[in-house]
């Protein structure tokens, strides 16, 4: 891999990261990230391409250039995810958060109206959906669950981080799990172990992404264990793959759940699916 000459301009270190294999994107947001700019600042690149990189930045932009290059995720090299407009802190121990799952966040929301309600994220790795949550309704009481220790504690640095008050607990899903909730949210492991899409992924915690044969073990567990923790009428929403939308649907109607349905991402894929608790 080659080295941009120094000093370098901000341009030229745009075009070198591009010539090792980046695209546009990676480069600009790694070349901020070298200077100590914020993601949305990718307009000041315009107004200082002809500004010297500073050796200090050079030296960044070498290094985080060359962990992109391996596949590493952007996010793990910056340490920052924007998340339904939370900026989240994500590193090796969670799984990047990823912009489908806004899907799941917006029909819960949608769901929960403005009535008070007790709240439930299973296997909430960053927190991503828990915080989203709560930003979006302070007045909400949401725990959030995951089973590794790790994943809580950047769980829990970035409700610190972000002033808010969603409760955190080590569990394996609702093993153990006392009393009722309005809404059981989760977006578990849903790739199966054999998967060929699991050789790009390598970067990422491999007990957030595999589950089992078919990639349907997690959400089978959850399904099985969600009506006794809910509240008559209260719903279950869960995020899965691709192609899963219909054997979670039937998951849901085997275990008694009411009106199974699935929401569609923005690129138009079934990508969460949920139902409702009898009254």
């Amino acid at each position: 891999m080659g080295t941009p000459q120094t000093p370098s301009t901000i341009a030229q270190a745009l075009g070198w990261a591009q010539t090792q294999g980046l695209d546009r994107l990676d480069a600009q947001l790694l070349v901020l990230h070298a200077v100590g700019r914020a993601d949305v600042e990718r307009a000041w690149l315009l107004a200082h391409d002809t500004d010297p990189l500073p050796d200090a930045a050079h030296t960044t932009l070498q290094a985080t250039v060359r962990r992109r290059a391996t596949g590493e995720p952007l996010a793990y090299i910056t340490g920052h995810k924007a998340f339904y407009g939370l900026d989240l802190w994500v590193d090796a121990r969670v799984l990047v958060p990823r912009p489908d799952t806004e899907t799941l966040v917006d029909w819960a929301l949608h769901l929960l109206g403005t009535a008070p309600a007790r709240v439930l994220d299973l296997g909430t790795g960053s927190g991503a959906i828990a915080l989203a949550l709560q930003h979006g309704r302070p007045d909400l009481d949401v725990l959030a669950i995951d089973s590794s220790a790790d994943a809580l504690a950047v769980a829990k640095a970035n409700a610190r981080r972000l002033h808010l008050k969603v409760k955190f607990a080590h569990g394996n899903w609702m093993d153990g799990m006392q009393g009722l909730f309005d809404l059981i949210v989760s977006n578990p492991p849903y790739i199966a172990a054999q998967d060929p899409h699991l050789a790009a992924l390598t970067h990422e915690p491999l007990q957030a992404l595999a589950s089992g044969d078919h990639g349907l073990d997690d959400l089978h567990t959850i399904i099985a264990q969600a009506g006794s923790r809910l509240q008559p009428g209260g719903w279950l929403l869960l995020e899965h793959g691709y192609d899963q939308a219909a054997a979670v649907r039937a998951l849901l109607a085997d275990a008694g759940f009411s009106d199974p349905q699935s929401r569609r991402d923005l690129a138009g894929i079934e990508r969460c699916s949920g139902g409702r608790w009898p009254s």
